[in-house]
């Protein structure tokens, strides 16, 4: 089942903590809301199954639609009802990164800027010193407990957020934990330099393809593994989001085959922010081609900002973008990933 309280907290953060490398250790997080009210994000930097390191992906300029809904929500904690068009998180539905970009880092281990202690120290000691910086932290909640102080700050009550990383795909062992749109993350606002940070973890043993109900592993016919997302050699490179001309207009994404061989594209497809697909001319895609597929049956590329998911015959993620609405305001201009 899906976790049972998903959110994002809204928060200041004032102080931190390392726990080491021993058992299953953290990085937490000590924060506090405008209303006063104290929490602990509790931020997992090694895994509980081999291999034990996480990987993890840092975008220090972050570009995507979902900080426009954040930008609405109130300091403290904010529920979040799954599905898309709002705030939540989804690695694999929402576009946030290339899973290809991930790398690993120890949890922590003697020295300077060599584990991933250190790299999540960098960021939120910034958002600490600064006080108008804002933590977007989601995963789900734990607390309040009004009789139970703290074990790392010692506030009261105890209160906090936890499963700070990719929340689907999981193990055996962790399946009942899956869920979709329930991803967690950190996302740092500074305001002054009009800058979002996004920090996004997951555990080498999650899958990244994952059913869109259950976000249970979808296990490939005959067994095996399936390539990741963003591995494979078809990409979207760009898209006529705003073309000129009243509404409905006339939009199209470009693919490219940036591979040695050619690419069958027989039952591939195209999907917007909802879901909705349309299909991309079958046949064969040459070596370093590209290819301009218009769009049809209902989907839709919204100028307020969304995501285009290009998927392979078997229905499973190839590749995905996203922009925000800023790239999407000049009408006729192309937007180029």
């Amino acid at each position: 089942m899906p976790l049972k309280a998903y959110g994002v907290l809204v928060t200041r953060a004032v102080d931190t903590r390392r726990e080491g490398s021993v058992d299953t250790p953290h990085y937490q997080i000590h924060l506090t809301d405008d209303q006063g009210t104290h929490y602990r994000a509790s931020v997992n930097v090694k895994s509980q199954e081999r291999p034990s390191e996480l990987l993890y992906l840092v975008n220090d300029d972050f570009q995507h639609p979902v900080t426009a809904h954040l930008e609405g929500l109130t300091s403290g904690w904010n529920t979040l009802p799954p599905g898309p068009g709002g705030p939540n998180l989804d690695f694999v539905r929402g576009n946030l990164f290339d899973p290809a970009k991930m790398r690993t880092l120890p949890p922590d281990v003697q020295g300077p800027d060599n584990d991933l202690a250190d790299l999540l120290d960098h960021y939120v000691r910034r958002a600490v010193d600064d006080p108008a910086a804002r933590l977007y932290v989601f995963g789900e909640r734990f607390g309040p407990e009004p009789s139970v102080r703290d074990k790392v700050f010692g506030f009261l009550p105890g209160n906090g957020v936890h499963d700070i990383h990719m929340n689907q795909g999981n193990s055996a062992r962790f399946q009942d934990d899956d869920g979709v749109w329930q991803d967690g993350g950190l996302l740092i606002h500074f305001p002054a330099q009009s800058r979002w940070v996004g920090v996004f973890l997951a555990f080498q043993s999650q899958s990244w393809h994952t059913d869109d109900i259950t976000g249970h592993t979808i296990v490939p016919d005959g067994g095996g593994s399936r390539p990741e997302p963003g591995s494979q050699p078809v990409r979207i490179v760009a898209a006529l989001v705003n073309p000129r001309g009243p509404a409905p207009e006339s939009e199209n994404v470009t693919l490219i085959n940036a591979s040695p061989d050619p690419v069958d594209l027989t039952g591939w497809s195209i999907a917007d922010r909802l879901g909705h697909t349309c299909p991309v001319p079958a046949g064969q895609l040459a070596p370093g081609a590209s290819l301009s597929a218009s769009l049809a049956d209902g989907v839709q590329l919204g100028n307020s900002g969304g995501q285009i998911t290009l998927l392979g015959a078997d229905g499973l993620k190839v590749h995905g973008v996203s922009y925000t609405a800023q790239q999407a305001a000049r009408e006729g201009w192309t937007v180029v990933f």
